[in-house]
């Protein structure tokens, strides 16, 4: 029983160290509608960002991007990226990440969110 134990806290201890940033939340939040279009476009992960290392683009329906300028990570919260948006039109829109966790695993996703008319 002692060695299930051990064993147990052993496995529990070890998932701390796979350290991969996943996606956490974002804002406009994933699949959501929202009425008025947003100036940026910030997405949280679950661990601390590599700057150099990370992205985050903006994609219309017909492809284009709009984003309006390069994503940064915030100096206040190292585990968000933003990056603002050009003047956003009523559809939907996708949002593709690419990101270094500073222990230097990379995950990357993609998510939409709509503009309502």
């Amino acid at each position: 029983m002692r060695g299930v134990i051990v064993g147990g806290a052993l496995l529990l201890s070890a998932g701390g160290a796979w350290g991969h940033a996943f996606l956490d939340r974002a804002e406009p939040r994933v699949g959501s509608t929202v009425r008025t279009a947003p100036t940026q476009v910030r997405v949280w992960f679950t661990e601390n960002l590599e700057p150099a290392f990370s992205t985050l683009e903006v994609w219309d329906k017909e492809g284009k991007r709009v984003d309006a300028g390069p994503a940064e990570v915030s100096p206040t919260s190292p585990a968000m990226l933003q990056v603002p948006v050009k003047a956003l039109g009523p559809g939907t829109y996708r949002v593709k990440w690419r990101v270094l966790s500073v222990d230097t695993h990379v995950t990357e996703g993609e998510f939409t969110f709509h503009v309502a008319p």
